[in-house]
């Protein structure tokens, strides 16, 4: 019997704008609706970037700060999960101010990669500053890995106490200048992680669904979302990312696969239960 299916809800990213979709959420009040819309369809993580006022992705924490508020007076009980990389990347202390808001998860990029013309720089050392913040204020890093030496760059962080298990890997194929997103690279991923570790997957583009079909059926975990991909099928924009989280919720059914609620995410990873909130 497989554990029920996580499904974690990316509504913004850093890459998409307005210009590639107008469905994009991107301000505070319109990232908190699009969350809510994704949580009563099924989504129990949310994987929260968020935009200054000019749209420019940013780290400014009470931006974040907004967003969860605007959840929580929806009472909605979704888990939390701030990215640490939306803005300024090669100052690893400017992530800082996210890990003190305290959210119940948080993304910790495991590697440098190129992306596209850009450099994501998390050198090792960075690396081991941040997990020890994390570590200092109580927030799980969601492991995010776009090739296979990141789970390794992560397991040596861990190797020092930094990152504690039950870990949570995210793999992310198909971005630009990482692992390409084909079935063999998935199992290759799965493979690679140690036993004990729960892992989801991210499918880019137009790879999103062929990967969450086979993370169903492989008994990972799934994220979707306008961070990953803006068209829903072939020439059609997504018109919500509810679309999304509606379709795997579909998927899982016919696969038999039941979904998980925040809270049963919450007792797979390891994370405190909290207060039942109704859909």
């Amino acid at each position: 019997m497989m554990e029920k299916l996580i499904i974690t809800v990316a509504t913004t990213g850093d890459f998409a704008t307005k210009e590639h979709t107008p469905y994009l959420p991107t301000t505070p009040q319109e990232i908190a609706d699009s969350i809510y819309g994704s949580w009563q369809a099924g989504a129990a993580i949310a994987h929260i970037h968020v935009r200054d006022d000019e749209g420019i992705p940013t780290l400014d924490a009470e931006k974040y700060r907004e967003v969860r508020r605007l959840l929580e007076e929806k009472n909605c009980d979704i888990i939390i999960n701030f990215t640490t990389a939306g803005g300024e990347l090669s100052d690893v202390t400017k992530r800082f101010p996210i890990c003190e808001l305290q959210p119940e998860l948080a993304s910790f990029d495991a590697g440098s990669f190129n992306i596209g013309p850009n450099v994501f720089i998390h050198s090792q050392g960075m690396l081991e500053q941040l997990a020890e913040k994390m570590l200092e204020t109580g927030v799980k890093p969601e492991l995010e890995v776009f090739d296979v030496g990141m789970i390794h760059n992560a397991l040596r962080v861990a190797k020092k106490g930094l990152i504690k298990e039950p870990f949570f890997f995210q793999f992310v194929l198909g971005a630009q200048g990482g692992i390409p997103a084909t079935p063999e690279n998935l199992m290759f991923m799965k493979n690679s992680i140690p036993e004990g570790a729960y892992w989801s997957a991210i499918g880019a583009s137009k790879d999103q669904l062929m990967i969450n079909t086979m993370t169903i059926l492989l008994g990972g975990h799934v994220r979707v979302g306008m961070e990953d991909a803006v068209y829903f099928r072939k020439g059609e924009l997504a018109k919500s990312n509810a679309q999304f989280v509606e379709r795997i919720v579909e998927l899982a059914k016919t696969l038999g696969r039941e979904v998980a609620t925040p809270n049963e995410a919450r007792e797979i990873l390891g994370l405190k239960v909290k207060s039942v909130a109704c859909r």
